[in-house]
């Protein structure tokens, strides 16, 4: 289940706030977004991956933390990213 390094590169090229921008909160909640999607559709197709679908909610949990986190430290960064990658703002 693990992301192939050009998905990687082209998420991390789509995000990132400069050239050598691999960690920034945008470039982490961007991959873990792929993350998500791919695990939402693979338990889709297998409903009874009980570890797939613990480890779904862990992702689930940390991209909710790093969105958190922006929305305090810098609001416009956050309202850019959620706009970017089409996610709902939750409070």
């Amino acid at each position: 289940m693990a992301q192939d390094s050009a998905k990687k590169r082209e998420i991390t090229s789509a995000f990132a706030r400069n050239p050598q921008d691999t960690g920034s909160v945008e470039v982490q909640v961007a991959l873990l977004s792929d993350r998500i999607k791919t695990l939402t559709q693979h338990l889709k197709a297998n409903q009874k991956d009980h570890s797939s679908r613990l480890g779904l909610r862990k992702i689930v949990s940390h991209r909710k933390r790093l969105l958190s986190y922006l929305k305090r430290k810098d609001f416009k960064r956050y309202a850019t990213l959620i706009e970017k990658l089409g996610l709902k703002d939750r409070g």
